[in-house]
């Protein structure tokens, strides 16, 4: 058993994760703002006790106490909105740099040795190597929110070579499905339940992604964890191949039941400020550990729309 805190776990992500957490015996304390996440998706342990949850704002005070005498820190909270960090940016930087340092400066001062950090595809940016390896260089996010991720990575490497604190980095692909609250499949659903004869679609619709159900993603993260240990370790998350915009649409539709949807294209190779039109991420590291997606990106998908959609 490990004593650990998940900040963000309140949300799509993190709340799967604490659902693993509690399944494999470890005590919790959960740390979210619930800006984006929300009390319902932990209320099965709130009820039974087996988690601690804590309302807090990394960027205010209160929650370091819960530091003390911990074994690792999750830490997952970030503000993940890569459209919206074109429009604020200064948000995203406190939300995710600020409160990752702050994150750092609390388990520098209470001595808690781990920290597992989720980051994302967006820091390579227009990769020219597809799939993208971990050691890819030159890194040059197009958008605020991959370049504050960027940062965040430094910032954990920095404290792992000057403090006794080891740390796994995953840069994750897309990573969809049950109570997920934004990407382009919430966004599709959302758009057809307004109206269920047209379908704006961002961009021209070849965008081409790697895709992975959330359920796989967290076990990723705990064999990566249980099977690796230098100072900092690098590790892509996402499945072995990508699906385009234009085949998510469909499968939406058809998981919704939906005759003559007429697509609506806003054009351009981009959906968005930022958008990086072809990703898909090499896991041949995590291989090398034992592990490798069981899944694929079209059935990430429609596993996930069905989910969705219950």
């Amino acid at each position: 058993m490990m004593r650990c805190a998940v900040t963000g776990g309140a949300g799509f992500i993190g709340s799967h994760l604490v659902d693993a957490l509690v399944r494999r015996g470890d005590e919790v304390v959960v740390i979210d703002s619930l800006r984006s996440g929300f009390v319902a998706n932990l209320r099965e342990h709130l009820d039974t006790g087996r988690i601690r949850f804590l309302r807090n704002d990394l960027l205010e005070e209160g929650w370091q106490e819960s530091f003390s005498g911990l074994d690792r820190v999750y830490h997952l909270a970030a503000d993940p909105d890569v459209r919206q960090s074109a429009v604020t940016p200064a948000s995203q930087v406190r939300q995710n740099i600020v409160a990752t340092c702050r994150v750092l400066e609390a388990m520098r001062t209470s001595g808690v040795p781990e920290i597992i950090f989720t980051s994302t595809s967006t820091v390579y940016g227009d990769a020219s190597v597809i799939p993208t390896p971990e050691d890819y260089t030159p890194m040059k996010p197009i958008s605020v929110y991959g370049a504050t991720k960027l940062a965040c990575e430094a910032l954990i490497c920095s404290y792992c070579h000057s403090f006794p604190i080891r740390a796994w980095v995953y840069r994750f692909a897309n990573i969809i499905g049950q109570r997920s609250t934004h990407g382009v499949i919430w966004d599709f659903i959302r758009k057809l339940r307004d109206d269920g004869k047209s379908l704006e679609i961002l961009g021209d619709g070849k965008q081409s992604k790697s895709y992975l159900e959330v359920g796989a993603c967290v076990e990723a993260m705990l064999f990566a964890a249980d099977h690796s240990g230098e100072a900092f370790n690098v590790f892509n998350i996402g499945s072995e191949d990508w699906v385009d915009v234009t085949t998510i649409a469909d499968l939406v539709v058809q998981e919704m039941g939906l005759p003559d949807v007429k697509y609506r294209f806003t054009g351009g190779e981009r959906g968005w400020i930022g958008d990086v039109p072809r990703m898909q991420l090499s896991v041949a590291r995590m291989r090398s550990l034992g592990w490798k997606p069981t899944i694929g990106s079209r059935e990430s998908v429609r596993l996930a729309v069905s989910s969705m959609l219950r």
